[in-house]
């Protein structure tokens, strides 16, 4: 796997998150040459085209789609591509074009394609319609088209003989950082007096299970007396694009004594940060350093964020298809050890230093293989 850290690339996604959050731009669908991609590149020689599909939510939702924007926008900066071949589309509120936005990428010919979602794998239809662009290379972040079976609970289950040659699935351990993050709001929490944690997911089934359950793991190791509230928004990808819903389950889980709350919810954990901000109470983010996008008034209240580094994966696939290194019908996982997993210590006053030292250590007992953190919430 090519190296996670690219020069500037935390600062650069750090602005480039905050701009999205302010913006209200709607995406473009130019074609191959028109360009849409807001980079800062100078001369740029490189031919490859690059076409991007956000999930439910689209831009400003702090986290997953502003961070694969973000690798975009870096691409175009560093002259790994040129801005004019490169497309970006949002999805539309309910999700369901998630397909004709593949689609239409691969009928211009991109010679890249992205989807941002495991939703892009079943409802974006790309296992059903890379075989038919076999000259064409895609990406899919958190997907399990190709190699994994027939759902996401079959990840890491490599089977060569289902795997499709000109896609690549770019998977995360969540289990591992939400466990770590876990640590931290416990410690927090015994910091406060308080014995009682929330989890808010957005999608109920076994991706965000794993953010749960890791969760859920990472508190019962410093308390197993520790009470954690879990609620989930619902049971399709409209769950990560209802912020109302996540600061009312929020706020219920806040009434109901919890004193911190870790989500993982897209674009509905503006929601949470809300109810945090009005309720003086605690909250971990996810995806981006979340401390770092949210309003000022919200800030001060995250604690920490478990970070999934979409950016450094949707990064490195578009090097690897300038460079002519993209391997398809396999699965790349990015993990604590190889930094694509990790947790934010921005808010100094809240995260001290006392808890990132024992947070670390319990890191260092993943590495070595001593914990291993669950994927499944029942099971904890």
């Amino acid at each position: 796997m090519r190296s996670l850290f690219r020069t500037g690339l935390v600062v650069l996604v750090a602005f480039a998150l905050t701009g999205a959050a302010c913006s209200d731009d709607s995406s473009s669908t130019t074609t191959p040459g028109s360009g849409d991609s807001s980079g800062g590149g100078g001369t740029c020689s490189s031919d490859l085209t690059v076409g991007l599909a956000l999930d439910v939510g689209g831009l400003g939702d702090n986290g997953f789609n502003d961070l694969a924007k973000a690798a975009l926008d870096k691409a175009v900066a560093d002259g790994v591509i040129c801005e004019e071949n490169t497309k970006l589309i949002e999805s539309n509120s309910e999700g369901t074009n998630l397909d004709e936005n593949v689609q239409s990428l691969a009928d211009a010919e991109y010679d890249l394609i992205v989807g941002t979602g495991f939703a892009f794998t079943a409802d974006g239809k790309i296992n059903e319609i890379a075989p038919d662009y076999p000259d064409i290379n895609f990406a899919i972040v958190d997907g399990y088209a190709t190699a994994c079976g027939e759902a996401p609970a079959d990840c890491g289950l490599v089977n060569p003989a289902s795997a499709i040659p000109n896609v690549v699935d770019l998977n995360f351990t969540e289990e591992q950082g939400s466990f770590l993050v876990g640590v931290a709001g416990a410690l927090k929490a015994q910091e406060l007096k308080c014995d009682n944690l929330g989890f808010l997911g957005g999608q109920t089934g076994f991706l965000i299970g794993k953010f749960e359950a890791g969760f859920r793991a990472g508190v019962a190791e410093i308390d197993p007396n520790m009470t954690v509230q879990v609620k989930y928004i619902g049971d399709t990808t409209q769950a990560f694009y209802n912020a109302t819903a996540g600061e009312a389950l929020s706020n219920k889980m806040y009434d109901d004594g919890a004193c911190i709350i870790y989500h993982a919810a897209g674009d509905s954990g503006n929601g949470l940060f809300k109810a945090a901000a009005a309720g003086d109470k605690l909250t971990i983010g996810v995806d981006a350093d979340q401390y770092l996008t949210v309003t000022p008034d919200q800030a001060p209240f995250i604690l920490t964020s478990m970070i999934k580094r979409v950016d450094t994966a949707v990064y490195d696939t578009i090097q690897d298809a300038a460079d002519g290194t993209f391997d398809g019908g396999k699965v790349q996982v990015f993990d604590l050890e190889s930094e694509g997993i990790s947790y934010s210590t921005s808010n100094t006053k809240e995260m001290t230093q006392d808890i990132i030292d024992q947070v670390e250590t319990y890191k260092q007992q993943i590495l070595d293989g001593d914990i291993v953190p669950p994927t499944d919430p029942t099971k904890v």
